[in-house]
């Protein structure tokens, strides 16, 4: 697994930037991935695999970190812990996220602003806390 970390970190173009993220600072947001180094990537959990992703793009430092449905495929508690941790990111290293996911209230409770597509065109775009706290918006965009 540490070699997946590596990877990144070996690149030959990469920009020449302040080094923020390391093996220290990855296993300190994902302690389970210290415990997993010296695993294959192959052998982790669905959960872990996705830890994974998330660690090795934080080892090239960007500036943006995009997440196309974390959660997907994840078992509810698995999905929660790794949307709890993408939040620590914007919370406590002010990393600048997009997540696209099927509507979830956990990410809308701590978004900036909200779209919500249908059918390839976006119906809305706003603060978060604007769809949040409308019910009838909720149930018309989003049917719940």
């Amino acid at each position: 697994m540490k070699r997946n970390l590596d990877i990144v970190k070996k690149r030959k173009n990469q920009v020449k930037t302040e080094k923020k993220w390391d093996y220290n600072k990855v296993f300190e947001l994902f302690p389970n991935l210290e415990l997993l180094q010296n695993s294959l990537g192959k052998n982790l959990s669905g959960g872990e695999q996705q830890m994974l992703t998330i660690a090795r793009t934080l080892m090239g430092n960007p500036e943006l970190l995009i997440l196309d449905e974390p959660s997907e495929g994840l078992a509810p508690l698995i999905a929660r812990d790794v949307i709890n941790l993408v939040l620590r990111l914007k919370e406590k290293y002010g990393l600048s996220i997009l997540i696209v996911e099927q509507f979830s209230p956990k990410v809308l409770n701590y978004a900036d602003r909200c779209y919500v597509m249908d059918m390839g065109r976006i119906v809305f775009s706003g603060r978060s806390g604007e769809l949040k706290g409308n019910k009838k918006l909720q149930k018309e965009l989003l049917g719940v």
